[in-house]
């Protein structure tokens, strides 16, 4: 039986696939790091502010809030916490906080995976979603088009291989990204 990924797994293999490796084939214990608790404040701090503005933000002038909401679908074999969405008229939007300034192509993919689950939950479309950029104060709008929502079923797809395999991945090419990473002592260990 395939296991239940998590959201955030997608973000994780886009970002080193060894992660997932040390989260479901060899699990070790996970190490917070300094980056990890500064995102998290960030995060309740501005779920909290969120809930007092306006929607302009968003390019919305209407609608109603929904804060972390627990989200799973039996059919995807994939369960997450979204940060907040948004029901206005005419559709949903899910919004994932993040504490960057740029958008990164793992942020948008773990988006567009809570965008398929916020639309099995619903039971109606949701044509796409927002990054909400922490230290700007500002929401990018990514589309979910039917080639990206392909691509995140065959990055679950792809994340099932490797845990089927038991596969050691190679490194990844940018090996700066190692620095804030909570399993950085066990990756030398093993490979």
């Amino acid at each position: 039986m395939d296991p239940v990924l998590k959201v955030s797994d997608i973000k994780q293999y886009l970002y080193c696939p060894r992660i997932i490796y040390f989260t479901y084939v060899l699990p070790v214990e996970k190490k917070t790091t300094p980056k990890m608790e500064v995102g998290k404040e960030e995060h309740l701090k501005t779920a909290r502010l969120e809930g007092r503005r306006r929607l302009r933000t968003y390019g919305l002038t209407e609608g109603k809030r929904f804060f972390n909401t627990y989200l799973f679908s039996p059919r995807l074999g994939l369960e997450g916490v979204l940060d907040m969405y948004i029901t206005v008229p005419r559709g949903s939007f899910p919004v994932d906080f993040k504490n960057t300034c740029r958008l990164a192509v793992n942020h948008k993919y773990q988006l567009l995976a809570y965008a398929l689950l916020l639309e099995d939950w619903l039971g109606r479309p949701v044509r796409g979603g927002f990054i909400y950029l922490i230290p700007l104060g500002r929401a990018v709008y990514v589309e979910a088009t039917p080639e990206a929502r392909l691509y995140t079923k065959r990055l679950l797809g792809a994340i099932r291989g490797l845990i089927e395999r038991e596969q050691f991945p190679a490194v990844p090419r940018r090996a700066g990204r190692c620095a804030d990473c909570e399993y950085r002592n066990y990756c030398g260990d093993v490979g």
